[in-house]
């Protein structure tokens, strides 16, 4: 597949989105995953990247979303399309070792009594924080917004940011709305102390497959 990748070209993002069904090399249906290095110092706390954005056309992915709420909410929240919605009951199966989830949201009333198994969440990233929008009054309405396509980022310890924006069969123009969506997000975040260049290269690949290098000095100037 590297073949079908010009050797030092930087691409435009309409033309490295119609690349990702020509360098998808597995056989089922590839996430499309994108990757920035930013220029932000990590160690600073003014410079963390943390928020949402919701894609137009969604991740692709089947999102299972639980929801610590009070027992008037349980059903409302599983209305929403929680997997698994409550409080005291929830917090013990989890305590035992049950994660077969993706994202938590809770109300604020119930974060207190989520100390028990904090670190657990933590270490996983799944930790409900009103930074990523998980902690709210209005649990359907966030969990109904995650499972259309709404995603966290998050830098990591090396100032990069990496997300799942689609799938190979979303076509490219798909593709293409995800990610100029996706990057116009991360340009509204940037943080103000900044100096120099924010974004310091963007890379799109499908699973396993190769990079493709975006143009991202010409692509954040066409937003």
């Amino acid at each position: 597949m590297l073949d079908k990748i010009a050797k030092d070209k930087l691409y435009t993002v309409d033309e490295a989105c119609a690349l990702m069904k020509e360098t998808s090399v597995t056989s089922f249906d590839s996430s499309v995953e994108i990757h920035l290095n930013l220029g932000i110092d990590p160690k600073q706390a003014e410079q963390q990247m943390r928020d949402t954005v919701a894609l137009p056309h969604g991740t692709g992915k089947e999102v299972r979303v639980v929801a610590f709420v009070s027992d008037d909410k349980v059903k409302e929240a599983v209305s929403a399309g929680a997997i698994k919605a409550g409080n005291e009951e929830l917090i013990a199966e989890i305590e035992k070792g049950w994660l077969e989830f993706d994202v938590a949201v809770a109300t604020p009333d119930m974060m207190k009594g989520l100390g028990k198994i904090a670190r657990t969440l933590g270490q996983k990233g799944l930790m409900p924080n009103p930074k990523a929008g998980t902690v709210t009054q209005d649990v359907s309405k966030t969990i109904e917004e995650i499972r259309k396509g709404k995603v966290e980022f998050r830098n990591d310890k090396n100032g990069n940011l990496h997300n799942i924006v689609g799938k190979v069969s979303f076509g490219a123009d798909n593709l293409a709305e995800n990610v100029k969506v996706y990057l116009r997000t991360i340009i509204e975040h940037k943080p103000k102390d900044i100096k120099g260049v924010f974004v310091k290269s963007i890379t799109l690949a499908t699973t396993m497959g190769p990079a493709v290098h975006v143009d991202h000095i010409n692509s954040i100037k066409e937003l």
